[in-house]
């Protein structure tokens, strides 16, 4: 272990540790003040995320500044506009006591204390910034580490850190294995991890050892069920967005479709019609760019496995990291790129035409972080969503949850544990203290 690196690391730690035990955070006015400041800095790097994103994942600006940069501003203001409610105490029935005396109930949100926060590569501004605003609107501090896949976005969110904040309050620590190998020896009183399920075994595992209370927001395979009333043009068009947008690399991205096989022919026809007009050039650098070669190559390996079930593009490009957007049909679970989430642009297609057998091989399988349901009948959608599992799900449309601080966001069994977002943020980073006193 390099011992300057751990001396550094253990510093910052035992700076916050420090600085939370002032009792400063604890102050509404104190994380309010310090949230604001941070989004005025936070703004004023926009045409440098901006730039960073499109070096590191080919992002376009109007995607940058809506899926990274608007998304994080939107739920900072419902944050700063709404936690001096939701910081009240809230009054609670009480049970008599034994002797006659007076009793009063209340429950209090109070801050753990120092964060651990490790951001992905995918979203590296939304799922870095989002977490540290709910950590910190709540009372914490807050360690950060950025996505050293992402390096060209992690150094911009350094600097609007540094600029934003004290170090005994939030800091960040750049790094890949060794650096986070060492922040999780550490005995942080918060841990929140988005990323892939077998990191997250590793960050549970050390967050284990300590006790230490964690959120995982992880992946998996997100089905896509679409009926055989559904509309196919809307389904085309919204299912495209939530597949392609990033390039394919985003959890809840449809992973996979599972279509009534009465109108599958209906929708492959309507799909390639779609794509051919929304990416006429191939679609080749179109939607961004895979994170590395290394992605690249799996991806690949997905289509060398069946290349007669590829039905539409298909191409991709090692030197410049750009994949076409790529359909997949007759695809079984035998498949290759059926084993594991996949993250990237390719759709594969499965049928069925008993819902009882396709509902069994989705239950027989990890629980996904998202489920996508197309149909006109509600209590076919709703019979989907009683006899399934997911972390969330959305009818007639795919992605659109993430966006909405008013829903809470997160996954469920191997897809990742604990929600956030809006209110939700204020209560996952926030201990509930029950408090019970006798006159």
């Amino acid at each position: 272990m390099n011992t300057e690196l751990e001396q550094k690391i253990r510093g910052i730690f035992e700076k916050q540790k420090a600085f939370f035990k002032t009792n400063q955070t604890k102050d509404i006015e104190f994380r309010k003040t310090q949230l604001k400041k941070f989004r005025q800095v936070f703004l004023s790097h926009t045409d440098a995320l901006c730039e960073a994103l499109d070096i590191d994942l080919g992002k376009s600006r109007k995607e940058a500044e809506y899926v990274e940069i608007q998304i994080v501003v939107s739920e900072l203001d419902y944050l700063l506009e709404n936690v001096d409610e939701w910081a009240k105490p809230i009054p609670a029935e009480s049970k008599p006591h034994s002797s006659g005396a007076e009793v009063t109930s209340k429950i209090i949100h109070e801050p753990y204390g120092v964060n651990y926060i490790i951001g992905p590569f995918n979203y590296p501004v939304q799922l870095t910034f989002s977490p540290l605003i709910g950590a910190l609107i709540a009372g914490n501090t807050a360690i950060l580490k950025p996505s050293e896949n992402t390096p060209h976005v992690a150094k911009v969110l350094e600097d609007i850190v540094k600029e934003s904040f004290d170090e005994a309050y939030v800091a960040v620590v750049q790094g890949a294995i060794e650096e986070n190998t060492l922040l999780l020896s550490l005995p942080f009183d918060y841990i929140f991890f988005t990323g892939s399920p077998n990191v997250g075994k590793i960050v549970m595992k050390a967050a284990a050892e300590q006790l230490i209370p964690l959120t995982l927001e992880l992946g998996g395979k997100s089905p896509t069920i679409i009926h055989k009333d559904a509309d196919l043009d809307k389904a085309v068009a919204r299912i495209s967005y939530g597949k392609w947008i990033n390039c394919g690399q985003t959890c809840v991205a449809p992973d996979y479709i599972y279509i009534h096989e009465s109108v599958k022919d209906a929708f492959v026809e309507k799909f390639k019609a779609y794509l051919k007009t929304t990416y006429p050039d191939g679609s080749l650098g179109k939607i961004g760019k895979i994170v590395n070669q290394n992605q690249i190559k799996n991806l690949a390996g997905y289509l060398d496995a069946a290349p007669e079930k590829v039905i539409y593009g298909g191409s991709y490009d090692l030197e410049t990291r750009h994949f076409e957007a790529t359909l997949m049909d007759n695809v079984t679970w035998d498949d290759k790129v059926m084993q594991q989430e996949i993250f990237g642009p390719i759709l594969p297609i499965m049928t069925y035409n008993d819902i009882e057998k396709a509902l069994d091989e989705i239950n027989n399988r990890p629980k996904p972080l998202a489920l996508y349901i197309f149909t006109e009948n509600q209590e076919f959608a709703n019979d989907i969503l009683n006899r399934t599992t997911s972390g969330d799900a959305e009818i007639n449309s795919t992605i659109v949850h993430v966006g909405s601080h008013y829903l809470p966001f997160g996954g469920v069994g191997t897809s990742g544990m604990g929600k956030y977002h809006g209110k939700f943020s204020f209560e996952n980073f926030s201990h509930t203290r029950s408090v019970l006193q006798v006159k």
